[in-house]
């Protein structure tokens, strides 16, 4: 049976100009830091819902909340109108736009001094806010993005309780669903690369954002709930694009020897010892489990083969838009 959708009566003007006073900061934007959240969404109206309460919430408001919606089918678009009316909301003309050009839109449309980038289905605590704001005044102007520590569904013990996951540092890459960045070093980065479509567009825009000069931060004392399970999203379309934008990213942002040296890593990894589980610890979390993926699904191998060759192809936009990172704090997802 087809769930049916709720019916939401659409916000006022009136109400609307009062869910703005109530629900951002009003105060006069000169000698404070100012804040936008921006969030896309597609198909995840519970989700997005429990999102935009937790954003209420905050103890330092936001000044602006600003929603992409890729065409969603299940009702998103009412909700948000109905019942969250102070939100900037932009809905996209259909459903084939990737999450990089989406979160792009809504970077676009931000006009504070920082961005949180929020995925639709996180809830973050009540002082999210204060606490990252907060963080960044002891931070250098060199720190551009500060990341939550973030839980999910499925996270094994090991990596949950793993003393570097918990250890505040300096990053080569951040948590897409849960980071707070300087709004003119995201744009100074150019944003995501809409190339990638999804999944791996953190590395890549991280590359330039250290090709700047900026630092990424741990701050694990923030602790924000993601919905989306531990590691790797299991799945062809996940398989195809983790792998082609890992070659992208190599293309890229890395130097010709040390993709040969992260190939034959790669391919010898089945032979060498394996590391306990403690010793595995990964920036991007989104990686962990991909050569079991290749096993697991269906028809894997020649998914791999044929994203591989998806990248070759792109090579010429890859090597026009090349710039070896060499910041410290850069490093190969070995694991």
């Amino acid at each position: 049976m087809t769930e049916q959708k709720e019916i939401i009566p659409q916000a006022t003007p009136q109400e609307a100009e009062k869910a703005r006073k109530l629900y951002l900061n009003q105060d006069s934007r000169i000698g404070r830091a100012t804040t936008a959240a921006v969030m896309t969404s597609f198909n995840k109206i519970k989700d997005v819902r429990l999102n935009l309460e937790a954003i209420r919430k905050q103890t330092i408001k936001f000044d602006e909340v600003i929603v992409v919606d890729n065409h969603s089918s299940d009702g998103t678009q009412a909700m948000i109108r109905g019942e969250f009316p102070e939100v900037h909301f932009i809905e996209m003309p259909n459903s084939n736009y990737g999450a990089c050009e989406t979160f792009n839109i809504g970077f676009g449309n931000a006009t504070t001094q920082f961005v949180a980038i929020l995925d639709d289905d996180i809830i973050m605590p009540t002082d999210w806010v204060e606490k990252m704001l907060a963080k960044f005044v002891t931070e250098p102007d060199t720190t551009g993005f500060i990341s939550s520590r973030v839980v999910e569904p499925e996270m094994p013990d090991w990596y949950k309780n793993d003393p570097t996951v918990n250890t505040e540092r300096y990053m080569s890459t951040f948590r897409g669903c849960a980071t707070m960045a300087r709004r003119d070093v995201l744009k100074a980065a150019g944003y995501y690369d809409v190339r990638f479509f999804i999944y791996g567009n953190e590395r890549d825009l991280s590359c330039r954002v250290m090709n700047l000069g900026f630092r990424i931060l741990q701050y694990p004392d923030v602790v924000v709930k993601h919905g989306t399970p531990f590691g790797m999203k299991k799945g062809p379309r996940s398989l195809y694009y983790h792998v082609r934008n890992l070659w992208l990213y190599l293309f890229k942002n890395v130097g010709w020897l040390a993709i040969l040296g992260f190939v034959f890593a790669m391919v010898t990894k089945p032979l060498r010892k394996k590391k306990s589980e403690s010793e595995v610890t990964a920036d991007a979390v989104g990686s962990i489990g991909g050569a079991a993926l290749i096993g697991d699904t269906k028809g894997g191998l020649w998914i791999c083969i044929k994203a591989t060759l998806n990248a070759i192809c792109l090579l010429p936009y890859c090597l026009k838009h090349r710039k070896v990172c060499t910041h410290e704090d850069c490093s190969l997802p070995t694991h």
